[in-house]
């Protein structure tokens, strides 16, 4: 399981990269502390690291529930989406002034990376 998690780690991560690149000037318009244009070499690391995180917890939490195959990996990415990320990026904008069309780019992040995760690990369960 750890070349799977490793595998769905780097394959997240460059997915969220493209989201990323691909709504750029969005996200530099839309941040109250603006998008840096380049990274820096431990902003990317720290990125992978919690993209690593977030992809270890899915895979526990998919072996503690019973989980094997796409559709049941998808179906919990798409609870776990709902659940928490949509929830916490509400927050933001119900008390902390977030822009809604911020905390749906990064929703969108979110979505997209889930699924990436949920589809790679659930062709390995």
């Amino acid at each position: 399981m750890v070349i799977a998690v490793l595998v769905t780690s780097v394959a997240a991560f460059v997915v969220s990269a493209a989201w990323y690149m691909a709504f750029g000037q969005v996200w530099a318009r839309l941040s109250p502390a603006g998008a840096a244009a380049r990274p820096s070499p431990w902003r990317m690391g720290a990125e992978f690291a919690r993209t690593a995180v977030l992809v270890t917890a899915f895979a526990l939490l998919c072996g503690a529930v019973g989980v094997e195959g796409v559709p049941g990996a998808v179906g919990l990415a798409l609870a776990v989406w709902a659940g928490f990320p949509t929830v916490i990026l509400a927050g933001s904008v119900l008390h902390e002034r977030v822009p809604v069309a911020l905390a749906a780019l990064h929703a969108g992040d979110w979505l997209v990376k889930l699924a990436v995760v949920a589809v790679l690990l659930g062709l390995w369960r």
